[in-house]
């Protein structure tokens, strides 16, 4: 009797714990590769307007789909009416749209076929028609309107104003207020959030102002609202630097996170990713991404709210460029395109489409930096499927440097074919390769 009392309790146990654990599963599944993609921000800043997004996606599709390249990510200020939005930014109070449950919608000014009501979903339609996914930046928290007019939450009796932190906002934009997460409401109100999101056929939501500094509550409740939406969404969080200290709890609640503030085509800057990578590199896994931030190549700030930060095309010379991509591939970071792609040239064309560079981004295992002497960083990794091994040299230095590859430190002890990928060609001689300053190599080796 005692056992037949006890069973139905041990049975919902089990559903809990096998519940859990397909949420668990599913989530995992979602980004095995680092994603690659586009994101507005570095050329069109706050905010984008549809047209602009959708010859980006054109351009994907035509050029970049058949290399990986697949996510079109609509960056800040998609509910703001307004191209320069730097006044609004100074006194905090930007004008934004919001509906009758007190969330975030397109300005139609900037989004025409959101009018009606329609949301992002024409717009997420189109992407998807190109074979392509949709990606959307979004904002940790409640628009202030919403507490001011104290709209009502779905699906709960409460109000904005009951859940809302007031005091909790972020430093750089003051459009929106933090959640109170032990109020009744908050986890609600983002469940319609991402009910939202999901209506508009969402893929990709990067949520901003929420690693740092870090919010682990709202991080959890966006997990929680992503896995009640009924959609798979893959999850990324902003800005840098997330705490390295604590990179369970990211893997357990996001894809994907950054490791740094915002970076831009500054050598200081990609110096300093270098050695971020170097840190995060032990802590990357399958499905959750360590992420150095986008790729600010190409035409930059065509229009932008930043100060001084004039339209141009990327600082990075070209051997930097090099740097960059190698480093990106090697670390496995997410690639995400900052510049306007339609105004690519061959070069920055022949940087995202080299089909063995991103090889090593998409399908390589125990990536490590295996030294670093003489400003000169050399990295290792595996290939998964055909048996190769690469190296990674990047040369932080201010003049060129000679080397020999460390063949034997990558794991090579036999005879081996070396292959320059940047240059597509077979390496002669003993493996003996010169650096230029602030350029990089990289090199598959196979025995």
């Amino acid at each position: 009797m005692k056992n037949i009392f006890w069973l139905p309790l041990v049975l919902l146990f089990l559903q809990c714990q096998n519940s859990e654990q397909k949420s668990k599963t599913e989530k995992s599944a979602l980004a095995q590769k680092p994603p690659m993609g586009w994101n507005s921000y570095n050329c069109f800043g706050g905010n984008v307007t549809e047209a602009e997004v959708k010859v980006n996606a054109d351009y994907m599709a035509e050029k970049l789909k058949q290399y990986g390249w697949e996510y079109i990510v609509v960056d800040f200020l998609w509910y703001c009416d307004d191209q320069d939005s730097w006044e609004k930014f100074a006194n905090r109070r930007p004008a934004q749209h919001i509906d009758e449950f007190g969330r975030l919608i397109p300005s139609v000014k900037l989004h025409p076929s959101s009018e009606g009501g329609k949301g992002l979903k024409p717009l997420g339609d189109y992407i998807h028609s190109k074979g392509l996914k949709f990606g959307l930046h979004i904002m940790r928290g409640m628009p202030r309107q919403a507490v001011g007019q104290n709209t009502p939450i779905k699906n709960s009796t409460v109000k904005a104003a009951e859940v809302a932190n007031l005091p909790d906002t972020c430093i750089w934009y003051g459009g929106l207020v933090g959640l109170n997460m032990t109020k009744e409401g908050a986890q609600e109100y983002y469940n319609s959030l991402f009910e939202l999101y999901a209506s508009w056929g969402v893929d990709y939501i990067k949520v901003d102002d929420i690693v740092y500094p870090y919010h682990a509550d709202e991080i959890e409740a966006v997990r929680k609202a992503i896995d009640n939406c009924g959609r798979d969404i893959v999850l990324s969080l902003s800005p840098g630097p997330a705490f390295i200290g604590n990179p369970k709890h990211l893997r357990e609640n996001a894809n994907l996170w950054r490791i740094s503030g915002d970076f831009w085509d500054k050598w200081y800057a990609l110096k300093r990713q270098l050695e971020l990578c170097r840190d995060w590199a032990p802590h990357v896994t399958e499905g959750h991404w360590p992420d150095a931030d986008m790729l600010p190549l190409g035409k930059l700030n065509i229009r932008t709210e930043l100060k001084d930060h004039p339209i141009r095309t990327t600082n990075f010379t070209r051997d930097e460029q090099y740097f960059l991509m190698t480093l990106w591939s090697i670390f496995r970071s997410p690639l995400m395109f900052g510049g306007n792609l339609p105004d690519n040239d061959e070069f920055t064309l022949s940087l995202i489409t080299n089909e063995e560079v991103l090889r090593v981004n998409q399908n390589t295992h125990n990536n490590r930096e295996i030294s670093f002497s003489d400003s000169v960083s050399i990295w290792a990794a595996d290939d998964k499927e055909n048996g190769s091994k690469y190296l990674a040299v990047m040369n932080v230095g201010s003049s060129s440097k000679k080397i020999t590859l460390p063949l034997e430190k990558a794991g090579v002890t036999g005879k081996a074919t070396i292959r320059d990928l940047w240059k597509k060609a077979a390496l002669s001689g003993d493996g003996t390769i010169e650096v230029p300053a602030h350029g990089a190599g990289l090199f598959s080796v196979k025995e």
